[in-house]
């Protein structure tokens, strides 16, 4: 590993790590603001640092129908998107996982339109959380890193072979220069076995994938498929395990910080984390017992692990980045409240809407959050608020 870190944008270190993963195939099409990883791609490509085929797409449908069908070719591939193009994907996202494609996608969230807008929020990967794929959350330029190539090694596994999302906030993360440890190749391949797998097409040995769904067969293919994402989790923290031990960096499903005797947690997910840290800091500094847990792993989602952190404080204050139209919870909160219904003493959980269209997340915001949660609770009340609307 390099002895001191160096200053590159966040988005051009999971380019990086693209390229340390020897992917044979990237799927490229720009869309704000995730296009400077697969600009940077192109020139590790166009400079012969990377030896693959660099696949300029018309549309991000077909960067995931390329993607798809050179996965199941047997080829490690890798492509990225944001808000619309995510949307565009839509279609071909909900195949690859029944198709056990592997696929790596990186995602710089940001806000889906209307009215349009270019800036930071999860309403993007919300849209598809129940295709079947993995997801992961990163919190800062490291951890785009090291999620990459963990996303490979952990898709890729025989008793998983699942497309995995890898999360960075949009401008907030994929925009920003950051000191960066990027691993040695030996290291990286040390840890990362070349892809291998007998589910591929393969001329030698004919196969069909993609078949239709009959009424008699699809309810097992959809059952069969979240049995294989549920048990993925089991394989996720033996790679993240594996890799502290390569790399000396700890990550887990479910990440906590001064939560241990809070009386009031805050749940987060993303770059916001470590501004909520130093809001706990400030917090804890004057008193107050106030937490902080944060989701690494969206999907599967870590419920044991999230019932443990969760479990001994007071008040949870649900901290969500998109809005569920038509309900009053955001997606975050309604499933920590459904974790968390029937457990011995559970919480009372409330749920604030912030950030989103890439609106600032302030230290104060937090501070209020957790003032609010408290008096929420106090009045036995369970509730819903967007805050930072302006009035």
């Amino acid at each position: 590993m390099a002895n001191k870190p160096i200053g590159i944008e966040v988005s051009l270190a999971v380019a990086e790590a693209v390229k340390l993963c020897d992917t044979d195939v990237v799927a490229a099409y720009p869309i704000t603001p995730q296009t400077h990883i697969v600009e940077h791609l192109s020139e590790l490509v166009a400079d012969g640092h990377l030896d693959a085929a660099y696949i300029p797409v018309e549309s991000e449908h077909s960067a995931m129908s390329s993607c798809i069908g050179s996965s199941a070719a047997g080829a490690r591939t890798f492509t990225a998107t944001s808000s619309q193009g995510l949307a565009l994907m839509n279609e071909m996202i909900y195949i690859a996982p029944v198709l056990r494609t592997p696929i790596v996608l990186a995602v710089a969230n940001r806000a889906l339109s209307a009215p349009i807008n270019i800036w930071n929020d999860h309403s993007d990967i919300m849209s598809v959380r129940d295709a079947g794929w993995i997801a992961v959350f990163a919190e800062n330029g490291q951890e785009a890193l090291d999620l990459t190539i963990m996303s490979f090694r952990i898709g890729e596994h025989p008793e998983v072979r699942l497309p995995v999302s890898m999360n960075i906030d949009g401008f907030t993360l994929s925009h920003f220069i950051e000191p960066i440890l990027i691993p040695e190749k030996s290291q990286v391949d040390a840890f990362l076995p070349p892809f291998e797998t007998d589910i591929k097409l393969d001329l030698k040995n004919p196969m069909s994938m993609g078949l239709l769904g009959s009424p008699e067969t699809y309810t097992e293919v959809k059952k069969a498929t979240d049995d294989i994402l549920l048990g993925s989790q089991k394989i996720i923290e033996q790679v993240f395990a594996e890799f502290e031990k390569v790399f000396g960096r700890k990550y887990n499903p479910v990440e906590t910080y001064r939560h241990e005797d809070a009386e009031t947690i805050i749940l987060t997910m993303g770059s916001i984390s470590e501004t909520a840290m130093t809001a706990v800091d400030e917090m804890r500094e004057k008193g107050r017992k106030v937490g902080l847990v944060r989701i690494r792993l969206w999907r599967p989602l870590p419920v044991k692990q999230l019932q443990a952190a969760l479990g001994k404080a007071e008040t949870v204050a649900v901290v969500d980045r998109h809005v569920v139209m038509g309900v009053p919870e955001g997606p975050v909160a309604l499933e920590v409240k459904s974790l968390l219904y029937g457990t011995p003493n559970a919480p009372k959980v409330c749920n604030f809407i912030l950030g989103l269209g890439g609106r600032d997340v302030r230290r104060a915001d937090f501070k209020y959050i957790a003032e609010r949660a408290q008096a929420l609770a106090k009045d036995g009340q369970n509730r819903f608020e967007i805050v930072g609307v302006y009035e």
